[in-house]
């Protein structure tokens, strides 16, 4: 049996299902290899994966405090102020220290090499498709990887160390002290990063909803005010200081999200309404 080739650039090309398999093969290696360079480089350099970067929300010099404590200065909010020196992180697992090395190295490879493996994955796709379909795709893999990107840089920056400041500081009783396990502490962070990157492709997702027609802008406006209060529920789950202000920091940026995956929403759903008529 013979299908249309996908994975070369002669769309008129066309190969047994077996070659198929053999160049879809090739692609998953070659990102497998890039994802395995990308981490053994993260895990050569250990010190500025862990000093500088993993360890580094937990530091009073982090830029992050910085800057909120000069806000909280200019604002009188004394509880922008914040101290995330409170807790000690500790190893009590005997290859904790490595496997958590491991993992984040791991993790850190993943997100350097994913424009190249969605770029490996762009050029598998693109010539089974037609020239519309390309035409509008294009700058797809730069979107996509942009917008986890800034998610990841939304949750370190700002997510993350809201979340250690409370979650760090948290005592049921001052008889309690609070010592952190290193393996607890990376994989909050490592996961936090990882969720907010995927919720950052939030336009991408209600892109390809609204161009299959499983959903409409009017579904989304109909919803507005109750996503409105999830996003609030999740910013005061996520920062959940007294003050209103880290609520806000946290809220703005996601219900943006969902404004501007609306307006996209707005706009392929217009287009298909003109090419129907």
């Amino acid at each position: 049996m013979k299908i249309p080739f996908i994975g070369k650039p002669d769309e008129e090309a066309e190969m047994s299902f077996w070659e198929h398999l053999d160049e879809l093969r090739g692609t998953l290696w070659r990102i497998l290899i890039a994802v395995l360079v990308t981490s053994i480089a993260a895990f050569a350099f250990k010190d500025i994966l862990f000093d500088d970067i993993i360890l580094a929300p937990k530091s009073r010099t982090f830029i992050t405090y910085r800057v909120f404590c000069k806000l909280g200065d200019l604002l009188n909010l004394p509880s922008l102020c914040i101290d995330p020196s409170q807790f000690q992180l500790i190893n009590i697992n005997l290859a904790g220290q490595f496997t958590s090395h491991m993992n984040i190295s791991l993790v850190a490879g993943l997100i350097i090499a994913l424009p190249y493996i969605l770029w490996e994955l762009w050029r598998f796709v693109k010539p089974g498709l037609n020239d519309q379909e390309v035409r509008s795709s294009r700058g797809a893999v730069f979107i996509i990887s942009f917008l986890f990107i800034l998610g990841v840089l939304f949750s370190y920056f700002i997510v993350a160390p809201l979340m250690i400041n409370f979650l760090g500081g948290y005592a049921v009783s001052a008889a309690v002290s609070n010592q952190i396990a290193l393996t607890s502490y990376v994989s909050s962070i490592t996961m936090m990063t990882l969720l907010m990157g995927l919720l950052f492709e939030l336009p991408v997702l209600i892109l390809f909803l609204t161009k299959i027609g499983i959903i409409t802008p009017g579904h989304l406006r109909k919803y507005r005010k109750h996503t409105m209060i999830a996003i609030l529920i999740i910013a005061g789950i996520i920062t959940p200081s007294p003050d209103i202000f880290s609520q806000v920091i946290v809220a703005f940026p996601l219900y943006a999200l969902f404004e501007l995956s609306l307006s996209i929403s707005s706009r392929m759903y217009k287009k298909k309404q003109e090419m129907a008529s």
